[in-house]
């Protein structure tokens, strides 16, 4: 009975660790459209994923809460990577979105078939906007 209450904890962090890495990566891409390129049509689309991304586990918000372990977390003596450049910054932001997008689609399986459906489609929009936004401004980049 123990042994399941710990693997259902580390369950639980999985899906809270990937949802702020997720928010936070479209945040940075977010902030980057809106204030950097002053792009309002990509801001919003980024935010609309952000903002979904959050409501499909707002059911497990409190499990998730319960679970996390910052304090003790081994990731945060993990080496943080210098960037270059405003590329650099985004990539690696859409590449944290993208990543997080897939383990949440992986988890929620267990939670929730249709939940699991809805992060691949916003991993997919995710990738759209990526390459829209890249291409768009690669004079930018």
């Amino acid at each position: 009975m123990v042994e399941k209450l710990k693997l259902e904890k580390r369950f639980i962090r999985i899906l809270d660790t990937n949802l702020n890495r997720c928010k936070e990566g479209l945040r940075v891409v977010e902030d980057t459209c809106r204030f950097v390129l002053c792009d309002e049509t990509l801001y919003k689309k980024i935010r609309k994923v952000r903002h979904l991304s959050s409501k499909y586990l707002t059911d497990q918000y409190e499990q998730m809460l319960t679970a996390r372990d910052s304090i003790k977390d081994s990731g945060r003596k993990a080496k943080e990577q210098s960037r270059q450049n405003l590329k650099n910054i985004v990539i690696a932001n859409f590449k944290r979105a993208e990543e997080s997008l897939r383990v949440l689609e992986e988890y929620s399986k267990i939670i929730d078939f249709d939940i699991a459906l809805k992060y691949k489609a916003l991993r997919y929009e995710v990738y759209t906007i990526e390459k829209k936004m890249l291409l768009k401004y690669k004079n930018i980049f």
